[in-house]
């Protein structure tokens, strides 16, 4: 027993993971392209006004100052999205749907929590985070983090800018957005965090003949190709074009938190 959780210790030291591959859950599929439905984020926005630091190479969210009751306010805001049933949607309220609850449980799992130093800290002794913890119901189906992202928004939009706007509440991890995202300004939302994530040192680092990149690109590689693909897909939005020669990756799993 005591060697089992020293390797599970060990991993967590490490950072390591195995990245869910998209896999398709078909009941999240339909969608409603006439519907002029449109759901109210001002909630989380204002909490977004409130609590998130925007700094030249990171956001950083103040957890420790959230008070009663803007914790009731986010709760009030998740309640509400549970009472939707996004297949009504059309997709591009759908995807800012799907965003905004993720970002925003993932803030109240940090809430719930705090302190913490990690949100690799939650979740069972031998889980590498909450992700697979059932967090909501939605139209009668328990859905955890990794559901949406990975079961969800990955396959069904096909678009690796996905992964800029889904935020793990970590430093390494791109942006939590100053921004909700809404069924208008979701396509500039991925192209701006698109290009502050991949300007960022935690995104792509060159050092000297190396380039250290964020473990993403190692996890999802999937997404985004091989070198060839995601160098292209990386010089799409660098200021200063980058060769992928000599890789490494790394991944910073402390906390987003503003001190």
């Amino acid at each position: 027993m005591r060697l089992l959780i020293a390797l599970a210790l060990l991993l967590l030291s490490n950072g390591s993971m195995a990245a869910p591959k998209a896999d398709l859950w078909p009941y999240w599929q339909a969608s409603q392209p006439t519907s002029s439905t449109a759901i109210d984020h001002s909630r989380w926005q204002q909490l977004l006004d409130k609590y998130l630091v925007v700094s030249p190479q990171q956001t950083l969210f103040r957890y420790r100052q959230v008070n009663d009751t803007d914790r009731y306010e986010l709760g009030h805001y998740l309640r509400d999205l549970a009472g939707q049933d996004p297949r009504r949607l059309n997709r591009n309220e759908q995807f800012a749907y799907w965003v905004n609850l993720y970002n925003a449980m993932t803030v109240k799992l940090i809430l719930d929590n705090y302190p913490v130093s990690s949100i690799t800290k939650l979740g069972g002794l031998f889980s590498f985070g909450p992700w697979d913890e059932t967090l909501i119901t939605i139209a009668g189906q328990k859905l955890t983090l990794n559901d949406i992202e990975h079961r969800i928004l990955r396959p069904i939009w096909r678009d690796p800018r996905i992964h800029y706007v889904v935020n793990c509440a970590s430093l390494g991890c791109p942006d939590l957005q100053p921004q909700a995202f809404t069924a208008a300004n979701h396509d500039a939302l991925l192209e701006q965090s698109a290009k502050r994530f991949i300007n960022s040192r935690k995104g792509v680092a060159v050092e000297q003949d190396k380039v250290r990149l964020s473990s993403i690109y190692d996890w999802y590689a999937s997404d985004f190709g091989n070198l060839s693909q995601l160098q292209a897909h990386l010089n799409q939005y660098r200021q200063q074009p980058v060769q992928l020669n000599h890789v490494r990756y790394d991944y910073n799993w402390a906390l987003n938190e503003a001190r």
